[in-house]
């Protein structure tokens, strides 16, 4: 399969991913690991979330952005939609925003 192909899949296949540097458990960036700080408090199930570590596959680090329009890590999908980085994350956090996103998308 080819690697835009693969990406595609990922943001297709769950309702919540997240491209990150290290994984939910040991994230290896402050972006990242803020992000799913925000997350975690938004009410989002860590069991469930899915995430790549973008350190681990180099292909889909380097397409990534050329999918999104997103040059930096970590990149947040809700239902396929790209919604942003940490700073955009942290804004719909401290909003209330990302918690409703992420109870209807969970509800769903």
């Amino acid at each position: 399969m080819a690697i835009i192909e693969r990406i595609q899949a990922e943001i297709s296949g769950h309702p919540i991913v997240l491209f990150m540097k290290g994984t939910p458990q040991f994230p290896m960036c402050g972006f990242s690991s803020r992000t799913v700080g925000a997350l975690r408090e938004a009410g989002a199930d860590m069991a469930t979330l899915h995430s790549v570590n973008v350190l681990e596959d180099p292909e889909v680090r380097a397409n990534l952005p050329r999918v999104s329009n997103w040059p930096t890590f970590p990149q947040l999908f809700i239902n396929g939609e790209l919604i942003g980085g940490c700073d955009i994350t942290m804004e719909l956090f401290e909003s209330g925003e990302l918690a409703r996103m992420i109870a209807e998308t969970q509800a769903a």
